[in-house]
Order: C-alpha cells, then structure tokens, then sequence
C-alpha cells in the first residue's frame, strides 16, 4: 500500500501546476559534519529495509598524472581488503550475518560503494563502513594480486568490441582531459599498476577524505538516530588538504574519426559523437540536450522507426548524453546489421543532426517527451535501494538531492527553440568525432569510413 501510495503521489506532482512541483516527492534532511562529510537520510515508507551509499568523488577524472590511470577502479576492489579491526573475513561475516548485500562501481566522476541490510543492522554497517574508509590497510603483496586482477578484469572486458570503441572514441575525442581515458585505464598503465604501491597509497590519502564523501541513508530509518551514529563513527575522521587540476580540454575545431578494426566476426558499429556541456540544473543546455536526444534519436524518435523498424539496417540504436562534472559527449550509437549499411547508417544520423538544427522540434512532441520522463523517473522510485542508488548518481554531481528537483524543472522549462540554439551550438561539425568499428570477415564489405 505504501508504494502505490508514493507512486500515486509522484504521479500526482506530474499534474500539478506552476515550476514548484518537486519530482522526488522523498522528504530528506542533509547534514554535513565539521569535518566536512554530508549525511544525506531519505525516510521511505517501505518497512524495515535500509540502502547505504557512500558516495567518493574521485573517479578516473581525478587521475590527473600521467602513467596512473585506473586507480580509482583500484580501489573499487581495494577498499575489500579490510583493516586491522575487521580483516576481509571478519568484514565479510559481518555483512553475512546481517544479510547484507554489498557492491561497489566507479565511474569517469565519483565511486560508490553501497550496502542493503536490515534495519536493525544499522549502527553495525555503519561502524564497520567506517572503520574501514578511515583505517583500510593493505600489504603490498595484497596491492599486487589485487592489481592482477585488475589487469584480468580488463583483458575479460575487452573482449567486448563496445570496450575498444568506446576507447577509441574518448581517446580521439579528448586531447588534455582526463575523460580521454576510460574508468578501467590506459592497458599500459594497468600493466605497470602492480610496480605502483606507494602511489596507491598516495591516491588514497588524498581522495578518501570526508570532504570529498556523502553519505546516502535511504530506508526505514529515524533521521536524527541516523545522525547520531554518523557523528560517533565518522565524526573523527580527519579532513584532507589534496585538490586535483583538472586539464582543460581546448576546443575542438575539426571533425574527428578513427575506425576499429575488430579481429574477429562481429557486427559493425557506428558512434557519432559531438562535445557537449558539462552538467548543469542552473542553465538549458544540458537539459536542453537531454530532451533533443530523446525528441531526434530514442525509440520513439522518426530516424529510429526507420533504420531499425522499417529498413532493419540497426538493431541497437539510441542516444547517450551523460551527467558529467565537465563538458563530455553527447553522442548517438548504432549496431548496423551488415557492415555495407554502415555509411548509410551514419548518413541518416548526419542528415537528422542537420535537420534539427535548421528546424525546431514539435511543441506536441516535446511536451510529450518531457511529461514520459518525470513519469518514467516517478514509476522508478519504489524501493529504498533504487533511491537511494538514483539519489548518488546526482550527489556525485552536486552533492545534493535537490539538484533532481532542479533538473526536471529545467526540463519544464525547455521550449523548441532553446533545443534548436542547443543542437546548434554543440552539434556542429567542428566539435565531432566519428568512430566505426567493423570484425575481420565483414571489414571487406564496407562501402568506407568515417568522414
């Protein structure tokens, strides 16, 4: 009853008049500790269940030296090595005993690692959670198999074309920044990580301080109980003095391509990529953006009816334009079922990207895309663990929940011609990059590359 309750509600906030309406309809309280860590607890109707995030914002943007890519996925896998007080079998009893389901992921701006338990299992989460973001110890031969198995992880994943392109798209796209590589690393600087054990150490002194930490309580819990144990366990914990320089990446002034030469049979792919805005819930762009992706390029859209639907050349089509710290790609990807539609296939993306930005898009239609958007997000929001996994995603980026509030109602805000001054400013020839990728038995058929 407690979820169609809340579903009922958001649904509602759907309808409700003037730019006010909140879509995350989730009471919270935020609280941020003298050492600079924020509490963020989302009381939610649903009985006895509570989600941990802990939310560092230190992802592979962050790995600003050259040769030390990849540590912030390190340290995904390092921060299970346990601490003095519960080495990793201790840890893991812990959680087994409370029936805990623990995980992490790190992505290009923050890493998070995330618990679901019982709620009468909170204050022994928090403590061991705590001990070892304040205490992680580990001997270098750990550091080294560990590595090792980074170096794995890598190879099994590279087994995917979709890693190389993606690879081979970022480092063609970027010159300077740090989102030139991806979150897994440079291969080489993967294989020279076991050698680097003092710098690891380095990156965690400066990166796992509460200053660069939320955490996110999401669940049947008291807020004020929440932040009492809070302040017991991580209250001492000691704030840094590290700041990254994030490299500037210079405009780009000319299209861009490369091509992956896949070494086995594989469907071709196509990405068509262009620099876009950094993430913002204070100006249009990114909204703006957003709803042209979902308007031009979704399944919904005119050009997907047709590669996909009608002419079959596509079977996975669709746009992606991330939430970044800084300026990243807003780019459109299709899996093309014979490599000599490939051409064909990039054409029609060309052609649609200059119609909409010669033409404004239908008040009708965008209208539509943004109310299927605030209802979709609503729809998502029932249980404590998908909140409070939603709410990280944008703590990464603005450490608050309220930036969610903000960005829908800068959705609401867009009109057809703020879509068109988006598309363009950011979707010119100048700022793009094409990547294709063909497998050994159908690069042969290719009618040519990327232009």
């Amino acid at each position: 009853m407690a979820r169609v309750l809340v579903l009922l509600f958001a649904a509602a906030a759907l309808h409700a008049a003037g730019p006010a309406r909140k879509v995350f309809p989730f009471p919270y309280r935020q609280a941020d500790l003298s050492n600079g860590l924020r509490l963020i607890t989302i009381p939610t109707d649903y009985p006895n269940i509570v989600a941990l995030y802990i939310v560092v914002q230190a992802g592979s943007r962050n790995e600003v030296e050259p040769g030390k890519t990849g540590f912030a996925h390190l340290f995904e896998h390092m921060m299970f090595r346990g601490t003095a007080k519960y080495p990793p079998a201790k840890y893991e009893a812990v959680l087994k005993a409370a029936g805990a389901a623990s995980n992490a992921y790190t992505t290009d701006d923050h890493t998070a690692y995330h618990t679901t338990f019982s709620k009468e299992d909170l204050e022994t989460i928090l403590q061991v959670e705590a001990d070892r973001f304040q205490n992680l110890k580990y001997p270098e031969p750990a550091f080294r198999t560990e590595s090792l198995a980074v170096l794995g992880e890598y190879n099994k994943n590279s087994a995917a074309p979709t890693m190389k392109l993606f690879e081979v798209l970022r480092d063609t796209a970027f010159d300077r920044h740090t989102y030139k590589h991806t979150t897994m690393g440079f291969l080489k600087d993967i294989q020279d990580m076991p050698g680097q054990y003092q710098y690891s150490l380095q990156f965690f002194d400066r990166y796992y301080r509460p200053e660069y930490t939320t955490l996110i309580v999401s669940g049947d819990v008291d807020p004020a109980r929440v932040l009492a144990l809070v302040e017991k366990y991580w209250g001492q914990w000691q704030r840094g003095s590290y700041r990254p320089r994030i490299p500037a990446e210079p405009a780009q002034t000319a299209p861009r391509s490369g091509h992956v030469d896949w070494p086995v049979p594989t469907l071709p792919w196509v990405i068509v990529a262009y620099k876009g805005p950094a993430y913002t819930d204070t100006a249009i762009d990114s909204a703006a953006l957003d709803l042209l992706g979902a308007v031009a390029f979704s399944e919904n859209s005119d050009l997907y009816q047709k590669l996909v639907i009608e002419e079959q050349k596509a079977d996975i089509f669709g746009p992606d334009n991330p939430d970044r710290l800084d300026p990243y790609l807003f780019s459109i990807e299709a899996r093309v079922k014979k490599a000599s539609d490939l051409d064909a296939v990039r054409d029609a993306i060309l052609k649609t990207v200059d119609r909409f930005r010669t033409n404004p898009v239908s008040r009708e239609r965008l209208e539509a895309v943004k109310s299927n958007l605030r209802y979709s997000f609503a729809l998502r929001m029932d249980n404590s663990e998908t909140i409070a996994s939603t709410v990280a995603r944008y703590v990464a980026l603005r450490r608050t929940p309220e930036t969610i509030n903000r960005i829908y109602d800068m959705y609401a805000k867009v009109t057809p011609d703020d879509i068109l001054q988006a598309a363009r400013k950011y979707l010119a020839a100048d700022g793009r990059t094409i990547v294709t990728l063909t497998g050994a038995a159908r690069a042969a058929q290719a009618g040519g590359k990327a232009q």
